[in-house]
């Protein structure tokens, strides 16, 4: 594999050279491995919270998988499938206004989801989505990209990839000002919740292997996601009207906390690989079970 192209094509720093080859190329290596025994397409899911690198690690393993062993490798984000705002807008108001808010369990389109993995399994050609951040709103389909089925690797990434429900019990209090001030009640998150128990775990099933890459703490998050936001600031020539400012960002990140301080306690127990990351993501060491 050209690792400096990879650096290049990412805008990484040389030091990613190094974090590649001592964690991620055996991860590779076990994935390959599994997949040959598999006999048939084999779906990894990447489990982090915003920013972690969830999207640098998935391009990783695509491009070592397709360059050393000439694998079919398909990335999917769950991010990409998020509803439209308008849709969104509709379950606000039938349910909760916090749901016009994209993120969590209950604002994806997991039947979408569960088609374009099934689609990826068997012969045909395939659409595969893609969710514009800038505008908050998928991009029109005529601009999706295409792929030829089967492959041999599907990669399914995302900030509550593999996370279990919580207790009824846990979700009964508010855990931060967003859920105390606006969803006192805790119609909402009882929603969230539901949700992520019923098609969610439908989808996560459909991984073989689980990867996650786990923060030191929700803390990291706000930090992780402004650096996110201004990348995606200094990239976007056009609308940018769904682009966050640091005060934004502070709020829309307590939409998550609940699933990832969930995640951070409760994922690593069910992964195959958990890296566990510093507050400046570099990996301190590993868990590998299988």
């Amino acid at each position: 594999m050209d690792i400096q192209r990879f650096l290049d094509t990412q805008q990484l720093p040389l030091a990613y050279a190094d974090t590649a080859q001592k964690w991620f190329e055996p991860l590779c290596e076990r994935i390959k491995t599994h997949q040959k025994s598999a006999g048939q397409p084999f779906v990894v899911g990447i489990n982090g919270s915003q920013g972690s690198g969830k999207s640098t690690l998935t391009a990783f393993i695509s491009a070592y998988l397709e360059n050393e062993y000439d694998l079919k490798v398909v990335a999917l984000s769950i991010d990409d499938f998020y509803f439209d705002k308008s849709h969104r807008n509709s379950l606000a108001t039938k349910f909760h206004p916090l749901l016009a808010t994209r993120g969590v369990p209950g604002t994806h389109d997991i039947r979408l989801a569960m088609a374009t993995i099934k689609g990826l399994k068997n012969k045909g050609d395939v659409a595969i989505p893609r969710f514009n951040k800038a505008t908050d709103n998928p991009f029109p389909k005529e601009h999706w990209p295409r792929c030829a089925a089967p492959v041999d690797v599907i990669i399914l990434e995302g900030w509550c990839v593999g996370v279990q429900p919580q207790a009824v019990n846990s979700v009964r209090e508010p855990i931060n000002l967003l859920e105390e001030n606006h969803d006192s009640l805790g119609i909402w998150r009882n929603f969230v919740n539901t949700e992520l128990a019923g098609a969610y775990q439908e989808l996560f099933a459909q991984i073989d292997y689980q990867v996650m890459l786990k923060a030191p703490s929700f803390d990291c998050v706000f930090h992780w996601r402004l650096e996110q936001e201004d990348k995606l600031r200094s990239s976007t020539h056009a609308d940018s009207s769904g682009i966050m400012s640091e005060t934004q960002i502070a709020t829309f990140i307590q939409h998550y906390q609940r699933l990832t301080e969930h995640a951070l306690a409760t994922l690593p127990a069910t992964c195959d690989t958990v890296f566990s990351l510093n507050e400046d993501r570099v990996i301190t060491s590993q868990d590998v079970t299988q």
